[in-house]
């Protein structure tokens, strides 16, 4: 029996368990107090007798306040003693639909990817970050979805189980065309995947899709990683410096180019296209990349200044030639109608993006947490158009419109709305959730969810080109925080529009450019009186400033200048320097 089937048994037969239960514990509990649809410890009607306060408390879970978080933690570690109880339905529906529907994703995406089971194998045992990074992958869900609750845990759960999937599936085309991993051989696929900078938006490809792969350079062995497990990187760093690279340019830079140091990188492309954003770090990255891989390079240039009319013409041209490049290099001709096929899919999810952005703008209906919307709008806009990115969204609207439809208050405790800005610790994805169950600071939107908002039109190739040559320049961190000041004090305009009260504002210690602007940004929240915290960081090095430091920033912030108690004092101090 494979593992596949094994594991859709187990969760088959949890389902039937949960579903005999199910009737039973809500049968007894209708008689004490009323379930709600939606209802959560917070929200549902407060029970009026001790049998009551006992079945709310097993059917819903402990009350906001009553959670104590912080004392599940293992000393030291930041690890669980044990899982949290999030009530009846909540802790089953996270054992299924998380836990094991997301093993089983796992499972079922390798099998389905015809001949990688093998070469998937060996990448795990080959690549140092594959390791240590993806296998406790699940702790890091336990983290980002810490203490969420109906509809919330379902939709922020789906948002991960598709990032999940798109990683597998990359996984399985890097491994299965990785020369290093086929004794040196060049395969049909190899000669076939364009590789790029993880920054160079995957509709780019959209001419060429169904005939040729692209995988980004950099997604799954650096940016994913750091998130998951935040020791991964730091080898790199230390590496790249060991060559003589001096320890202050940006971390982030430093990373993927000690990928290529330690030969732990995938060979799996006969060329590499490459773009200057977000920085001139990445360009001396792309310097460093094309050195070790010594093969036909592309470099695909976003101007500074990149919403000036006069270089629009000229980044048009760059787009065009980007597409000959590829012509030239495979043998594939630019194909109209592929790209207007999957131009027009991605405005789908893009005129969806809007819609979620509308409820959770003006509502208290909106069904994904922080971290949730930020890495996933990260990871289909930089993947492009998947099929599985439209499955995930037709799951997430029917939460969504059943949150609207209900006036289902989806994050109870919200005492602030935070809009976070700049460019975020790669390493702490999950301060947004810790920050809401902590202090009720509810993280609306990020600024990196905001790029490529842009529809392509498709009615002519003259017009296709001018859009294509937009969305391109509106990319992550190019557009707010490296594209002039102007643009990056577009949050005042996103504060408004999203109706956040707080700005939790990014400090990137090792990033000449916001470095900048920091006295700027303190001048206008004084004018205006915005209340913004400041999180200090640098992007995936840990070592700089510590998790725990970030969280006593925030601290320290709502105790002396909001004046606030915490929600849940048992997260105020506790150690993971240790922990993934």
């Amino acid at each position: 029996m494979s593992a596949l089937t094994q594991l859709k048994k187990l969760q088959k037969a949890a389902a039937v368990v949960t579903e005999k239960v199910k009737p039973v514990v809500a049968g007894a509990v209708e008689k004490v107090l009323p379930i709600e649809a939606g209802a959560t410890a917070d929200t549902a009607t407060p029970a009026k007798t001790a049998a009551g306060l006992k079945f709310q408390e097993f059917w819903y879970g402990p009350k906001h306040e009553d959670r104590k978080l912080g004392d599940l933690y293992i000393p030291g570690t930041g690890l669980y003693k044990h899982r949290e109880w999030r009530g009846f339905r909540d802790t089953m529906y996270y054992y299924n639909m998380i836990w094991l529907y997301n093993y089983g994703s796992i499972v079922s995406t390798i099998m389905h990817n015809k001949g990688a089971l093998i070469p998937f194998l060996k990448g795990t045992w080959r690549y140092r970050w594959m390791g240590q990074a993806y296998l406790p992958v699940l702790h890091w869900f336990d983290r980002c979805l810490e203490g969420m609750r109906g509809e919330t845990l379902k939709a922020s759960a789906w948002h991960f189980n598709g990032i999940t999937r798109a990683v597998v599936t990359q996984l399985c085309e890097f491994f299965t065309t990785d020369k290093n991993l086929n004794h040196g051989k060049e395969t049909e696929k190899w000669s076939k995947t364009i590789a790029h900078k993880e920054t160079v938006a995957g509709a780019t490809f959209y001419p060429f899709r169904d005939e040729l792969y692209h995988i980004p350079l950099e997604m799954i062995p650096y940016f994913v990683t750091c998130h998951c497990n935040n020791h991964v990187v730091l080898h790199y760093i230390d590496a790249v410096q060991g060559i003589g690279l001096p320890g202050d340019p940006c971390p982030m830079c430093q990373a993927e180019a000690g990928l290529f140091v330690l030969n732990d990188m995938p060979d799996y492309s006969p060329v590499l296209i490459t773009t200057n954003e977000a920085c001139d770090g990445s360009v001396a990255t792309a310097i460093l990349q094309d050195w070790f891989l010594n093969r036909p390079l592309f470099a695909f240039p976003q101007p500074m200044r990149w919403d000036d009319p006069l270089v629009q013409e000229n980044c048009q041209r760059e787009v065009e030639n980007c597409w000959k490049f590829v012509e030239e290099q495979f043998g594939v001709k630019f194909n109209w109608d592929k790209y207007v096929e999957y131009a027009e899919k991605a405005n789908k999810m893009t005129l969806f993006e809007r819609e979620k952005w509308d409820v959770a703008a003006n509502t208290p209906n909106y069904p994904i947490n922080g971290v949730g919307q930020a890495l996933y709008r990260i990871f289909y806009s930089q993947w492009g158009w998947r099929q599985l990115w439209a499955d995930t969204d037709a799951r997430v609207k029917k939460i969504m419109d059943k949150c609207v439809d209900r006036n289902i208050n989806t994050l109870p405790k919200t005492r602030h709305r935070v809009i976070a800005w700049s460019c975020a610790p790669l390493y702490y994805s999950a301060w947004c959730t810790w920050a809401y169950n902590c202090w009720g600071l509810n993280t609306v939107i990020n600024m990196d969810s905001l790029m490529f908002d842009k529809l392509l039109r498709t009615d002519t190739y003259e017009n296709a080109l001018e859009d294509m040559a937009w969305y391109n320049e509106m990319a992550p961190m190019r557009m707010m925080a490296v594209g002039g000041h102007e643009h990056i004090f577009m949050l005042w305009h996103y504060m408004e529009q999203f109706n956040c009260d707080m700005v939790a504002m990014y400090d990137q210690l090792q990033c000449k450019g916001m470095q900048g602007v920091v006295g700027m940004f303190e001048d206008e929240f004084r004018a205006r009186g915005i209340h913004a915290f400041w999180i200090p960081h640098a992007l995936p090095d840990k070592r700089t400033v510590s998790r725990k430091e970030i969280r006593q920033r925030i601290n320290d912030y709502m105790f002396t200048v909001m004046q606030e108690e915490p929600l849940d004092p048992t997260l105020l101090d506790f150690d993971d320097d240790n922990s993934w």
